[in-house]
C-alpha cells in the first residue's frame, strides 16, 4: 500500500503552546489580511494534552498578545500566584527561607498563574480548530520529507500495524504524507525530528553543547485545611546537593485543593548512581514538603525532560522550509525556570514570518531566514540574552558560588555584564566511571509520601501496543552490556524515571532489558546514556502517557 498525501500551506509537528499559538496566529494573519491559508497540525498524543507535562507557573505575556481577552473566552488560568516562597535545603530536615532580596529578579511571580498546561493547550486547540486549523491528535510524525534540492517537503505519519517483528499484521496501515510550503517543528525537548533537522543543517554550528534537566512531577489533593491556593514555593539544595548534584524543587498550589509539586534534576550531574526519580521521592519527605502531603491522595504522576541551555545553546532555527520554535529549539528561560511563555511567542514569530513569506506567492523565500531578525527583535529573546549565563554560573562554579553569581548578573546588573560564561561539555558526557563514585542508598519506599516506579508509571496512564517495534532504539545492542554495565554501572537502570530499562540476570547470563511499554516519552534515555547508544524514535501512534491535567 503506497502512502497517500495531502497539501497544506502550513504543518506544523506538535500540539504545545509553541505549535498552537503558531496555528491560532497564523490563522488569525490570514483573515485580517484576507489571505487563505490551510494549516494541519499533527500531534502524537492520543489527544490533544495528553503527552503535555509542565510545573506550571504561567507568565500570560504571549498569551495577552495572542488572545488580549483570553479571560473573556474562559483560558482556564484560575489561580493567580498570590504569594511566593524560596527555600534553601540545607539538609534532609532543615531549611532556610531565602528573602526575596536575594532571589534573582525575574524568578518573582507576581501577575502569572498557576495552570494546567495540558489544559491549557487543550484550550489553545478549541481556539484553533475555531479559526479553521485542522488538528489531528493520535498522528506522530514519524519522518521528515525533502524535496530534490534538500529542502523540507513535509512530513509522513507513522505506519500502524506492524508487528515487533516488522511484519505487517492484519490492521496495518501506511502513514500519510502530509507536504507542505513550510514545516515547523514543534516538538518539545529533544524533538527526534528536530534531533535530526539540528545535524542535518548543522543548525548548532558554533553553539554551546545544549543542557537538559529531568522534570518528575505529581499531583496531589490534599487537606483542605493545609491547602494556600495560590501559592509558589521553590527550593534548591537538598537531596541533589548531597550528591553532587544541581536542579530544584516546586510545589504550587493550584485549584481544588490540588497540589502541583516535582524535583527537576539537572542533567549535567556526574555520579551514575544518583537516580532522579529517587531523589525525588527523598525530597517529598522533607518537612517543608510533606507537611502539605501527610494525609493526601496522590492523582498523578509523570516524567519530561526540559531544555535548559538557553541563549548560549540556542540553535539557528530556520533551514530550508520550515522553523524550529520553543523547546525543539531550546527557548526556556531558565532563570525564570519558564518556558511556556517563550516558547508561544516564538510560535508568534514563526506566525508572522510565515504569512508574510506566504503572501509573496511564489517568489516566497525557500529559508525562512527572516525569523532570526523577526525573533531577535522580540522580547523573549532579550530575556533569553539577559539569562545566557545561568548554565555557565551553576555548572561551572557549583551552587554556591554559581547562585551567587546568578544573584549579582541579574540583579545588579540586570542580566549585562559585558562577558559570557559558557558550559562546553555536554551532559551526558559529565558522567564520571561508577568506580570513581560513592553508592547511593536509597530508602524504601513508604507508600504513603514516596513511591516506587511501576505504580507510579500506572498513574501516568501509560500504554503502549505491546505488538510494535520497540521505539527505544540500541545503534549497537552490544555497548550496554559490554561498556555501559563496567564502565557507569549502566545508568540508563536509575536515570530513566519509568523503569524501562533493566539489566537482568538468568540461567543465560546477564542481558539488557527494554520494557518500552513503560515508557513515558520523557526522552532522557536519550539524553543522558553516556555513550549516547540509545535513539528514541516515535512509537505507533496514541502510544505513551495520557495525562489528564499535567
Amino acid at each position: 500500500m503506497e502512502r497517500e498525501s495531502m497539501e497544506f500551506d502550513v504543518v506544523i509537528v506538535g500540539a504545545g503552546p509553541a505549535g498552537l499559538s503558531a496555528a491560532c496566529r497564523i490563522m488569525q494573519l490570514a483573515q485580517e489580511k484576507e489571505q487563505e491559508i490551510t494549516v494541519c497540525l499533527v500531534e502524537k498524543g492520543s489527544e490533544v494534552g495528553a503527552h503535555i507535562l509542565s510545573g506550571a507557573v504561567l507568565e500570560p505575556r504571549a498569551l495577552n498578545e495572542l488572545f488580549p481577552n483570553w479571560q473573556e473566552m474562559g483560558a482556564p488560568l484560575n489561580t493567580k500566584v498570590k504569594g511566593d516562597k524560596f527555600y534553601f535545603y540545607t539538609s534532609a530536615t532543615g531549611a532556610i527561607t531565602l528573602p526575596n532580596f536575594l532571589i534573582p529578579k525575574p524568578t518573582h511571580n507576581e501577575g502569572n498563574y498557576i495552570v494546567s498546561m495540558g489544559n491549557v493547550c487543550r484550550w489553545l486547540a478549541e481556539q484553533a480548530e475555531g479559526l479553521g486549523v485542522e488538528v489531528y491528535p493520535g498522528f506522530a510524525a514519524a519522518e521528515v520529507l525533502f524535496h530534490e534540492d534538500g529542502s523540507v517537503k513535509g512530513i509522513a505519519t507513522g505506519d500502524m500495524g506492524i508487528s515487533a517483528e516488522g511484519e505487517q499484521k492484519d490492521s496495518y496501515m501506511p502513514g500519510m504524507e502530509l507536504h507542505a510550503k513550510y514545516t515547523l517543528f514543534a516538538e518539545g525537548c529533544r524533538g527526534h525530528l528536530g534531533k535530526q533537522l539540528i545535524e542535518r543543517f548543522a543548525l548548532d554550528a558554533g553553539k554551546t553543547a545544549q543542557h537538559y534537566g529531568i522534570g518528575i512531577k505529581e499531583i496531589w489533593e490534599i487537606p483542605p485545611e493545609k491547602h494556600e491556593e495560590g501559592l509558589v514555593e521553590h527550593g534548591l539544595g537538598w537531596p541533589l546537593s548531597e550528591n553532587g548534584a544541581s536542579g530544584g524543587g516546586f510545589l504550587y498550589h493550584a485549584e481544588n485543593n490540588q497540589v502541583y509539586l516535582g524535583l527537576i534534576t539537572d542533567l549535567s550531574y556526574s555520579n551514575p548512581h544518583l537516580s532522579p526519580y529517587e531523589e525525588f521521592q527523598r525530597w517529598k519527605h522533607h518537612p517543608t514538603v510533606s507537611k502539605y502531603l501527610d494525609g493526601g491522595t496522590r492523582i498523578t504522576y509523570g516524567a519530561r525532560a526540559i531544555t535548559k541551555g538557553g541563549y548560549n545553546s540556542l540553535p539557528k532555527m530556520h533551514f530550508p522550509g520550515g522553523l524550529l520554535i520553543g523547546c525543539d529549539a531550546g527557548t526556556l528561560n531558565s532563570v525564570k525556570i519558564k518556558g511556556n511563555h517563550t516558547a508561544m511567542k516564538s510560535g508568534l514569530v514563526a506566525a508572522e514570518t510565515v504569512v508574510d513569506a506566504l503572501a509573496q506567492g511564489d517568489s516566497r523565500p525557500a529559508d525562512l531566514a527572516s525569523y532570526a531578525e523577526n525573533f531577535e527583535s522580540s522580547w523573549a529573546f532579550q530575556e533569553l540574552y539577559t539569562t545566557r549565563n545561568f548554565s555557565g554560573f551553576m555548572h561551572k562554579f557549583g551552587f554556591m558560588l554559581g547562585s551567587a553569581m546568578v544573584w549579582i548578573d541579574q540583579n545588579i546588573f540586570g542580566g549585562k555584564l559585558p562577558f559570557t560564561v559558557k558550559d562546553e561539555k555536554a551532559d551526558y558526557a559529565a558522567l564520571k566511571p561508577a568506580a570513581e563514585c560513592k553508592e547511593i542508598d536509597y530508602p524504601k519506599p513508604d507508600n504513603k509520601i514516596s513511591f516506587d516506579r511501576l505504580s507510579s508509571v500506572f498513574l501516568s496512564n501509560t500504554n503502549h501496543e505491546e505488538d510494535q517495534p520497540c521505539h527505544l532504539t540500541l545503534k549497537d545492542p552490544n555497548i550496554p552490556l559490554q561498556v555501559n554495565l563496567p564502565k557507569w554501572d549502566e545508568p540508563a537502570q536509575r536515570y530513566c524515571p519509568a523503569g524501562v530499562y533493566e539489566i537482568v540476570e538468568d540461567d543465560q547470563g546477564k542481558r539488557f532489558q527494554i520494557n518500552a511499554q513503560n515508557c513515558v516519552h520523557c526522552k532522557t534515555c536519550d539524553i543522558k546514556d553516556p555513550s549516547q547508544n540509545i535513539v528514541w524514535v516515535t512509537p505507533e501512534g496514541f502510544g505513551g502517557p495520557n495525562y489528564p491535567n499535567m
